[in-house]
């Protein structure tokens, strides 16, 4: 019986870890295709603070 566990103990940290790589899969993809429109709204955000003279 403690076997049987084991191994269903064993497929659910697979599992969990096919589910943590899928999620960093999407979020890399996410920041390769939006990551010059971030860095484009980083640079106004702070372009504009420092025309307010706010943490400049």
């Amino acid at each position: 019986m403690t076997h049987h566990l084991f191994i269903q103990k064993g497929q659910g940290m697979v599992e969990y870890a096919l589910i943590l790589a899928l999620i960093a899969l999407i979020v890399i993809i996410a920041l390769i295709t939006t990551g010059n429109q971030l860095m484009n709204v980083y640079s106004n955000i702070t372009a504009t603070m420092c025309n307010y003279h706010v943490g400049c």
